[in-house]
């Protein structure tokens, strides 16, 4: 694996016309675990075209929660900035992913740069490739609340990085028509779905089909199952006491158990650990492997989450999922009615729970199999984008 300062023997000149020749260099660039889930299945696939010259860049914004992905995916990332540091800011996190990815973009000299989604990771990686001239490409572009406070940071993320992107793949129609109303050319846009996708429905197919092997944990098939996972910073403090409270009174019941994978962030483990541990149907477990995680949504009756992924994910595995926030830039599944906003209140988050628990007739309804997100072939169609944009004649 080559450090930033090793990449200076790497690269050539890139100019605008360069994009025409052979043997474009593609850099990708993410640094947590969401990203890497959702950029592998792309990766692996510009890895086996003989056309690019792909390099890949690890910020490890998330460190050992990104390793596992990788490992998973066996993608062996070229550049590893190794950048997480314990309780960094979001500010000082930005100042080093700007300094470390400035040499791997003057070094590699990409022809075009691949990010995804709406991290920190995401925008400083944007914003390297705009000051470095280098195009960017944008997957899982157009998601938007129309709110900068939520989700915090990564509305302002998200729509920085369309500010900055030449092409901008978007998971549905209305990702792509968000775009639009914001002035971005619609030769610039392709709906391609979502990335995600193609991964869960891959691992699904494997532990199905019994290929792999999944979840390892004392599950009790006598009650059904509740998966909870939360992180996002907007709800640090009375929003993460209200979810903790909600999930403490859900376990007083005998008909449930609580799998809860605790993010390590100590604004989450903290008070999730204060206030479950120690309650004989919750069990608390260090974040899983992907695959593990997969076969345990999969095994699940219900799904309570505040992650993006989750929303995108629980539909294509048939799971009702309520979702941990006041706004979602996924509405689709919402306007579909698998997913449902509950917020961070306990009497809604408890309240939408028992109902899902004891009316079997809601039950059924948000649980068919539904999936507004993609058919698992989301890679496929950005890759012959990307060969488009490389290889078509000059206009």
């Amino acid at each position: 694996m080559t450090s930033p300062r090793d990449a200076s023997h790497i690269g050539t000149s890139s100019s605008s016309s360069e994009r025409h020749r052979t043997r474009p260099r593609i850099l990708v660039v993410f640094g947590t675990r969401p990203e890497a889930i959702k950029l592998c299945p792309l990766i692996k696939k510009l890895k086996e075209q003989a056309a690019f010259q792909t390099f890949v860049c690890a910020t490890a914004q998330h460190r050992q929660i990104l390793d596992q992905v990788l490992n998973m995916f066996d993608v062996k990332p070229d550049f590893d900035l190794d950048l997480m540091q314990a309780g960094q800011t979001l500010t000082s996190l930005s100042a080093r992913l700007i300094a470390g990815l400035e040499q791997i973009f003057l070094g590699v000299k990409p022809s075009l740069a691949i990010v995804q989604g709406d991290t920190t990771t995401t925008l400083c990686a944007a914003l390297c490739s705009f000051y470095t001239r280098v195009p960017i490409a944008h997957v899982e572009a157009g998601l938007r609340t129309f709110d900068l406070s939520a989700p915090f940071p990564e509305e302002m993320n998200r729509a920085v990085t369309s500010r900055l992107a030449a092409l901008h793949f978007a998971p549905t129609e209305w990702a792509a028509d968000n775009l639009k109303r914001e002035g971005v050319d619609p030769k610039n846009i392709e709906v391609t779905g979502n990335t995600g996708i193609d991964a869960v429905l891959a691992i699904r197919e494997s532990l199905e089909g019994g290929r792999m092997s999944g979840i390892d944990l004392p599950l009790d098939a006598r009650r059904k199952l509740i998966v909870v996972t939360a992180h996002r910073r907007e709800s640090f403090g009375a929003g993460f006491l209200g979810i903790c409270d909600a999930i403490a009174e859900l376990a007083s019941r005998d008909d449930v158990q609580i799998v809860w994978p605790v993010h390590p962030n100590p604004n989450v483990q903290g008070v999730v650990e204060r206030t479950l541990q120690g309650k004989s149907n919750v069990v608390l477990i260090k974040p899983l492997d992907y695959l593990p995680f997969v076969d345990l949504m999969r095994q699940a009756y219900l799904l309570i989450t505040d992650s993006g992924g989750v929303q995108e994910e629980g539909p294509a595995l048939g799971k009702p999922i309520l979702v941990l926030r006041e706004k979602t830039e996924r509405p689709e599944a919402v306007t579909a009615g698998t997913v449902k906003l509950v917020g961070t209140d306990r009497a809604s988050i408890v309240r939408e729970s028992i109902r899902l628990l004891e009316d079997r007739t809601e039950y059924d309804r948000m649980a068919r199999l539904h999936n507004p997100y993609g058919d698992g072939r989301a890679s496929d169609r950005i890759m012959r984008r990307i060969e488009e944009y490389f290889f078509r004649p000059l206009q």
